[in-house]
């Protein structure tokens, strides 16, 4: 039984996705209805998965996805929020989000998200995913030399081509004829080498690479 916690502070859609997530078999193990109360529960609840909302009182949702990682980097993050905007979906995969389902998205669409990011998939909302892989690319063109967390093999490209339709990590490994692993360590190897120390260098090397340029698309 996959272990939840479920992060929003809208009570009465904090309690019908607990409803959900019990009535489908998960363990609900804690609620929180902002940041602190988040990182406060989480160490003693140990969670695989928590699915959280970016907009959040306290510390903000991608601020809490950064700490709970960084507590136990095992754990899964699936964020569920109203926006879909492409800053926000941006900072939260950067955060190590490994999913991120808009608040539109139907009881089983969120139900089997939460599967298979416990699974070990990337999951995304139709059209997010898309716009992930799209910086990807940006971040993977012309590269400084000594910068090996932008330096994409073809491999791991084709793979996050498939992520980006939508495709699981199970399907991704049949049309490969590779292991489910396999497919895992790419993606996660690729999220690796597009994270950042903090913010400011983010910044600083987004803005170095041109990647500015798109922000008002």
């Amino acid at each position: 039984m996959t272990r939840v916690m479920v992060v929003d502070d809208h009570p009465m859609w904090r309690d019908a996705v607990e409803r959900d997530l019990v009535a489908a078999g998960f363990e609900v193990v804690a609620v929180a209805a902002d940041g602190h109360q988040a990182l406060a529960r989480f160490p003693a609840a140990r969670p695989e998965v928590v699915v959280l909302d970016l907009q959040i009182p306290g510390p903000h949702g991608v601020e809490v996805t950064a700490q709970v990682l960084q507590h136990d980097p095992s754990a899964r993050v699936l964020i569920l929020s109203a926006s879909g905007e492409q800053s926000d979906v941006l900072e939260a995969v950067k955060a190590g989000a490994t999913g991120y389902l808009v608040k539109s998205a139907s009881r089983e669409e969120l139900l089997d998200a939460v599967r298979r990011v416990a699974a070990g998939d990337t999951v995304f909302t139709p059209g997010l995913a898309g716009l992930v892989l799209g910086e990807f690319r940006r971040m993977a063109e012309g590269p400084p030399d000594d910068d090996p967390r932008s330096e994409l093999t073809e491999r791991e490209t084709e793979i996050l081509k498939m992520v980006a339709k939508g495709m699981s990590y199970k399907q991704i490994a049949e049309r490969l004829v590779i292991s489910h692993r396999t497919v895992q360590n790419h993606v996660h190897n690729t999220l690796r080498k597009l994270q950042m120390n903090n913010r400011v260098q983010l910044t600083r090397w987004a803005i170095a690479h041109g990647l500015d340029d798109d922000d008002d698309d």
